[in-house]
């Protein structure tokens, strides 16, 4: 030291200085390589570098003496090693979140069985933390059964490697269909690998190989919810569940159980698998393969479509004024004895050998007992339901109605003529006659299209051929009520009710109604000249009736009147009667001189007469008796002051008729005072 204080060192000096410092930094590497100092989340993996055994070709980690990575990891904290040997490596903690699941897969191990996938499980190494524990426990190389639920696990990465990956989530309305990778073999003549319990819906892969889990499509379903479950062993495809909406019924069918029956349309009905939600249990309980009897009602289902198929179907909706007649498929075979006479009567003759029968419940066939109006979920395999319309049913024969499924009947009457008529026909099926309706001629629609429509053609093309065209118009009602009989007649036979036939328009021929037309006009005419004299003779009653009435009272008068002149008369004649008597007295005593007076007076005139007689006659014979009446007739005019003759007469004729012109000129002149008269010359041989 005091040489160093003089500033003078040996050479001795200095290389033992250097000597100490090589070592305290040989020293420190020593000590650095022999420490190791481990974080709160880190691990270190061990490798041993020298003095061991060579690992075995294939092998990763190294056992006891041989060189290589050791299983074994160092946790957090201050280790010591022997320097130069081993060396460390430091990884971080293999952390697994809530949401996720750890598949572990391991590097080295035992070799698989050929017939295996996975690992088989081991215990003792703590969740793979113990990677030593797990070589010596036998465990596997490959992927394990087991994994990492959520958490930090401290795990040696070169033996194991971790493939981090979501939960598993099934949300609402869906499943999840599961394939096992790994386990025994499908029993021979399944489709489905059986269900064994406890493996807690495939979230325990251990459990489920344990218990005979067979590899392949499973028959348990994963319901919604979220599982931690090994992707590597079960595979989960996520899928629809099955919704069966409002007025559709689901119709199922197994494809898996035991074998259909040939004689059955559809499979026995068996309990408890929950709406085919329990595959299992249907299968346990001896469900059949096939169409299914039960049916799925609207809702949602949980239902494996590897086991069951479902179609939907619309449901069976029986409206107001309607019954359903079904027939059924399934039940026991109708027999005649046990039917009875009615029942046991064929209604229809299928094929030979074969009948159809109307059947109580029970039985297959025909319905006898039909459904009122609702809404039934009904196996159209197994019952098929004919909706049969009770109410009034109406079925038109109209070219002018385009809602019409026929069209105006084409007849020929007698004379010749093509008739077109328009029919309607009214119809009704009781409900308990519906089911032999059904059985005898399969439905309403074939009712009317192969018995209704060729018979009502068929009854007005021969009742239009007996009877002219005229008459057949003219005779409708007759025409009409003759076809509503026979309709009633032939639709009992297949338990129909006719309600009425209706004629509704029958059109003639142009040219015959333009005939028709004219007679009516006329005969219309006719009449109405007849009803114009009625009235006339009625306005004459009317208007009598009204002078009647008008002269009502000078009536009442008159006959007041008539009735004081009778009584007047009355007493006229009583006093006429006395009168009469004295006159009588008087009258005879003046008819005495009278009579004598008048014989005088007679005896006078007859001379008269005598003497007048005498001188026309020699009147006459002078003049001739025509002029002498001349004569006459003039005298009268001439008593009466006529003026028949001018003043002035110039007569040319000759003859004696002039001389008689001339002398009453003479007398017409002396009695209107004329002052000239120009007589005629008379001829000297007249």
């Amino acid at each position: 030291m005091s040489s160093l204080l003089n500033g003078t060192l040996s050479l001795s000096t200095i290389f033992t200085i250097i000597w100490v410092v090589v070592a305290l930094i040989v020293l420190l590497i020593i000590i650095r390589n022999s420490i190791v100092v481990v974080n709160g989340r880190q691990i270190a993996i061990i490798e041993r570098r020298w003095f061991g055994k060579k690992m075995p070709s294939g092998q990763v980690v190294a056992r006891n003496s041989e060189v290589g990575v050791r299983a074994k990891t160092l946790g957090p904290g201050l280790h010591f090693l022997i320097p130069f040997l081993y060396v460390t490596n430091k990884s971080g903690f293999v952390e697994i979140a809530e949401d996720e699941v750890g598949l572990v897969e391991a590097i080295d191990g035992e070799s698989l069985p050929p017939d295996r996938i996975f690992a088989k499980v081991i215990s003792g190494h703590n969740s793979f933390q113990d990677a030593e524990a797990f070589l010596n426990n036998g465990g596997q190389k490959g992927p394990q059964i087991e994994y990492l639920t959520p958490g930090q696990y401290r795990i040696n990465p070169v033996l194991f490697r971790v493939n981090k990956i979501n939960s598993l989530h099934i949300p609402k309305g869906k499943i999840g269909i599961v394939t096992a990778m790994d386990g025994l073999p499908i029993d021979s003549g399944r489709l489905l690998a059986k269900s064994v319990e406890g493996h807690k819906s495939f979230q325990d892969g251990e459990t489920f190989l344990a218990a005979g889990g067979q590899k392949g499509p499973q028959i348990n379903i994963m319901f919604p919810g979220t599982y931690r479950v090994n992707t590597s062993l079960f595979v989960v495809a996520v899928a629809d569940a099955l919704i069966v909406p409002s007025e559709k019924v689901g119709l199922v069918t197994a494809l898996d159980g035991k074998e259909l029956p040939p004689n059955e349309y559809v499979a026995a009905s068996v309990c408890e698998h929950d709406n085919f939600q329990n595959a299992s249990a249907f299968l346990n309980a001896g469900g059949q393969r096939g169409p299914q009897l039960e049916v799925l009602r609207p809702g949602t289902y949980y239902i494996n479509p590897y086991m069951f198929s479902v179609q939907l179907h619309n449901v069976a909706k029986v409206e107001r004024g309607e019954v359903a007649v079904i027939v059924s498929n399934v039940g026991r075979e109708p027999d005649q004895t046990e039917m009875g006479t009615e029942a046991g009567k064929p209604e229809v003759q299928l094929l030979p050998g074969i009948e159809r029968y109307v059947v109580p419940q029970g039985y297959r066939g025909i319905q006898r007992e039909v459904v009122g109006p609702g809404i039934y979920y009904l196996n159209p395999l197994a019952f098929i339901p004919y909706v049969v319309n009770t109410t009034n049913i109406t079925i038109d024969w109209n070219d002018n109605d385009k809602d019409t499924k026929f069209n105006s009947l084409q007849v020929t009457s007698k004379d010749g003529f093509l008739i077109m008529v328009s029919v309607k026909v009214i119809i009704r099926v009781r409900p308990d006659q519906a089911p032999y309706m059904v059985a005898k001629i399969g439905s309403v629609e074939n009712l009317i299209d192969h018995v209704i429509h060729p018979m009502i053609d068929s009854s007005f093309r021969n009742q239009a051929s007996s009877t002219k065209a005229m008459s057949f118009l003219q005779d409708r009602q007759e025409e009409q009520k003759k076809a509503e009989l026979h309709a009633r007649q032939e639709l009992t036979d297949y338990h129909v009710e006719c309600v009425s036939v209706l004629i509704c328009q029958i059109q003639l021929p142009q040219e015959l109604m333009e005939t028709q037309t004219m007679r009516i006009i006329a005969e219309q005419r006719k009449e109405m000249y007849k009803e114009q004299q009625l009235a006339e003779q009625t306005r004459i009653a009317t208007e009598k009736s009204r002078a009647e009435a008008d002269q009502q009272k000078n009536l009442m008068q008159a006959e007041i009147g008539v009735k004081i002149a009778e009584q007047e008369k009355l007493s006229s004649i009583k006093k006429a009667e006395g009168a009469k008597e004295s006159r009588k007295l008087t009258a005879e005593g003046e008819a005495a001189g009278i009579k004598a007076i008048g014989d005088a007076e007679a005896q006078k005139i007859l001379a008269i007469g005598n003497s007048t007689a005498e001188a026309y006659r020699k009147q006459c014979e002078a003049i001739s008796p025509e002029n002498v009446t001349v004569i006459e007739v003039f005298k009268r005019i001439s008593d009466s002051n006529i003026k028949i003759v001018p003043d002035i007469l110039v007569q040319g004729q000759e003859g004696g008729m002039g001389m008689l012109t001339a002398y009453i000129s003479t007398l017409m002149d002396k009695k209107s005072g004329a002052t000239e008269i120009v007589a005629p010359v008379m001829d000297e041989k007249k």
